[in-house]
């Protein structure tokens, strides 16, 4: 399986000068990812056949594929994300760091969330989820002085990332990867939703960092972690127009998500659930599941994707198949937790006919030549979502012998330095 050719990754801001592309000569394709004031609007892919691009044939791609969105900003004003209702700046935000023996990816995930300090308060906590005299995180978070450090043995990202919301001191907790670097203003795009008192949450656009090797142009034929260049917002009148499962992988992840601190003692919603998620035998599903219970409690979740984040993929094919059968397996699992903890059977119509159709049509678009996506990556999620049940079964039994996780105090939605301390988790940098 060697997988498509590498694509080169390249930006461009239209507010300056459209300029030739040089340095794309070993690529057989290049795919530009384009702003406007600051903003992401879109991305073209350009075959340039392993020779530069010329400002005339960006101009015109660009112009080709993105007339609409351009249209659009010159002709009305309003829909840039500048010119919508800003969250005050009084109000803090808490970014919450998951990882695990890391240490390149972390340093460059804490050096680009260190750029968003400004006048608004901002927490940084990384939560090392592999703590030890051999892990290197502690030594990469003293190189930041105002970053916290929280240990939490047990394995698993839904673990982690509950440990860091459990002591967030912010009513906004902003939840990313360790393997994704933030660009300037994010931080302000994500959390401006959060002006109306309606959003529980809010997710991001993630894009590929780099496209150079077989594995991560695959994962973006897969699907990726982007979810498009096109806002929208969900909430509990569509999760109940629903007459099929509904579809909350289609809303974002926690790669790149924000949440109102309230929601995590709110009993309608709570934490993330540790029987899901990578680490776990189910492999994933605690943020579709989070999503779910935000719209199904009437919340309202906000996709912003002007507030993107830069993911670096797996960079190799083991890898990349580990990822994909574990999405598969907690594909499966997510909706087996909605039918039997929510009783939702609309899973079972995902379960035994769209999922199955679905696999059936990428297998005809790859057999036409219409697709990247190869049968044996198709084999593999079929082999995931049939482990589904039993993985979700051993998580279970895995989470009844580890207990559940760190929970925010419900009487308070700021824990004290005592609390922390006493809870065993928290020591600064």
């Amino acid at each position: 399986m060697s997988g498509p050719p590498a694509i080169a990754i390249r930006t461009i801001d239209l507010d300056g000068a459209v300029n030739s592309i040089d340095d794309v000569a070993a690529f057989r394709r290049t795919r530009v990812f384009v702003s406007h004031g600051g903003e992401l609007i879109g991305s073209v892919d350009i075959e340039n056949t392993f020779a530069p691009i010329s400002a005339t044939r960006l101009s015109d791609a660009i112009a080709a594929g993105l007339w609409f969105q351009i249209a659009r900003r010159k002709a009305d004003p309003k829909a840039t994300s500048g010119a919508r209702p800003a969250l005050a700046h009084d109000v803090g935000v808490s970014v919450i760091i998951p990882t695990c023996g890391r240490p390149d990816d972390l340093r460059r995930c804490l050096q680009a969330v260190e750029a968003q300090r400004g006048t608004r308060p901002l927490e940084v906590i990384v939560i090392d989820n592999r703590p030890g005299p051999a892990s290197p995180t502690a030594a990469v978070v003293r190189e930041f002085e105002r970053v916290v450090l929280i240990d939490e043995q047990r394995a698993g990202l839904s673990y982690a990332r509950n440990a860091g919301f459990a002591v967030a001191s912010s009513p906004i907790a902003i939840a990313i990867d360790d393997d994704v670097t933030v660009p300037a203003g994010w931080l302000e795009r994500l959390v401006a939703p959060f002006a109306r008192a309606e959003v529980m949450a809010v997710t991001g656009h993630v894009l590929p960092i780099e496209l150079d090797m077989p594995s991560q142009c695959l994962f973006e034929a897969y699907g990726g972690l982007g979810k498009g260049f096109e806002a929208f917002e969900r909430d509990g009148d569509w999760f109940r127009s629903r007459r099929v499962a509904v579809p909350t992988w289609l809303l974002g992840a926690t790669a790149n998500a924000a949440f109102r601190t309230s929601i995590f003692t709110d009993a309608r919603i709570g934490m993330l659930d540790e029987v899901l998620g990578p680490g776990t035998p189910t492999g994933c599903g605690e943020d579709t599941y989070l999503f779910y219970r935000i719209l199904k409690a009437g919340g309202t979740i906000a996709y912003e994707p002007t507030a993107w984040v830069w993911h670096r993929h797996r960079r190799d094919l083991p890898a990349l198949r580990e990822q994909i059968y574990a999405y598969s397996k907690g594909h499966v699992a997510y909706h087996l937790v909605t039918l039997l903890r929510d009783g939702d059977a609309r899973a079972l119509i995902r379960l035994f006919y769209s999922l199955p159709r679905t696999y059936l049509h990428r297998a005809w678009y790859r057999l036409r030549g219409e697709s990247d996506y190869p049968l044996s990556l198709i084999a593999l999620e079929v082999a995931g979502n049939l482990a589904g049940p039993w993985s979700l079964w051993k998580s279970r039994r895995r989470m009844d012998r580890l207990g559940p996780g760190a929970r925010r105090p419900v009487a308070s939605g700021i824990p004290s330095d005592r609390q922390i301390s006493a809870a065993g988790m928290a020591r600064s940098a």
